[in-house]
C-alpha cells in the first residue's frame, strides 16, 4: 500500500509531432515588405508592356475622296441672273482656274438651264471642296469681285451673309430709296468706311446687302448697316463701328 501511494504521478503529454504536422498544413506563410514591392515592380513592368503593345494603333493610309463618296459624284448647281450674263463670261477663266486646278473639280456653264454646275471627280481629295467652290460662285453671282470671292476658297473662317432693308424697317417709296442711298453714301463713301473699318466687302443690289468677312466683322457691319436704315447719321455710326474695332483689336 505504501509502495502505490509513494509512487510518482504519472503525466501524459500529447504527441508533438502530430499536432505540428496538423498545423503546418495549415500555416500560410507571412511574405516579407520587400517580396510585395518586388512583386508590384515586376506586376507594373507587365503592365507597361501591355499598355505599350495597346498604344500601338494599326497604320491604315488615307482613303481618296471618292472612296469617301463611295463612287458617287455629287452636283452643286447656282442659278445665274440675266445680269450676271456678261460678267461670268468676262471672268470665266478666273472662275474656272482655282475651281478645276486647286479644287480638283469639274465646273460647266449649262447653256439651257443657265446654271453653273459644279461635281466632284475622281481626283478630288476633300469634299468640302465642293462646298467652298459653290459658295465662291455665288459670291461673285451677287455682285463680289473675283479677288474677293476667291478668299472663300483660301480661308475657313469666312462667310457669307445677305438681308433685305426692308427686313431691318419696313419701308416704302422714297423712304427706301433714301435708306438705301444713306448705306451708300455720297460715291460710296459711306460704304467703303463701312468696309474699311470693318474689314469686310459690301454688295448693295436693289433692296438686298450682302455682307463677306468674318463672323465678328460681319456683325460689326451689320450694325453699322442697320443704323443707318433706322436714321442714325453716318458721323454717329464711323465713330461707333470705330470704337467696337478698336476694343476688338485691344482684347485679340
Amino acid at each position: 500500500m505504501d509502495t502505490d501511494n509513494n509512487s510518482a504521478p504519472q503525466i501524459t503529454f500529447p504527441d508533438v509531432s502530430e499536432s505540428a504536422t496538423e498545423d503546418a498544413t495549415d500555416f500560410v506563410q507571412v511574405k516579407s515588405k520587400k517580396s510585395h514591392k518586388r512583386k508590384r515592380e515586376q506586376d507594373g513592368v507587365g503592365m507597361e508592356a501591355e499598355d505599350s503593345v495597346a498604344i500601338k494603333r494599326p497604320q491604315f493610309p488615307p482613303i481618296s475622296g471618292d472612296q469617301l463618296k463611295g463612287g458617287v459624284d455629287e452636283l452643286r448647281k447656282i442659278p445665274v441672273p440675266p445680269h450676271r450674263y456678261t460678267p461670268l463670261k468676262e471672268n470665266w477663266m478666273k472662275i474656272f482656274t482655282p475651281i478645276v486646278e486647286n479644287l480638283q473639280l469639274q465646273v460647266r456653264f449649262n447653256l439651257k438651264s443657265r446654271n453653273v454646275e459644279i461635281k466632284t471627280c475622281k481626283e478630288t481629295q476633300d469634299i468640302a471642296s465642293l462646298t467652298r467652290a459653290a459658295d465662291f460662285v455665288k459670291a461673285f453671282i451677287l455682285g463680289f469681285q473675283v479677288e474677293d470671292a476667291l478668299a472663300l476658297i483660301r480661308l475657313d473662317e469666312l462667310f457669307l451673309e445677305s438681308f433685305m432693308v426692308t427686313d431691318v424697317k419696313p419701308l416704302k417709296g422714297d423712304h427706301l430709296s433714301r435708306a438705301i442711298g444713306r448705306i451708300a453714301g455720297k460715291g460710296g463713301k459711306t460704304r467703303f468706311t463701312i468696309e474699311n473699318v470693318t474689314k469686310t466687302r459690301i454688295v448693295l443690289a436693289d433692296q438686298k446687302v450682302h455682307i463677306l468677312g468674318s463672323f465678328q466683322n460681319i456683325k460689326m457691319a451689320r450694325t453699322a448697316i442697320c443704323n443707318l436704315i433706322l436714321g442714325s447719321p453716318p458721323s454717329k455710326v464711323y465713330g461707333n463701328i470705330r470704337a467696337v474695332a478698336s476694343r476688338s483689336a485691344d482684347r485679340f
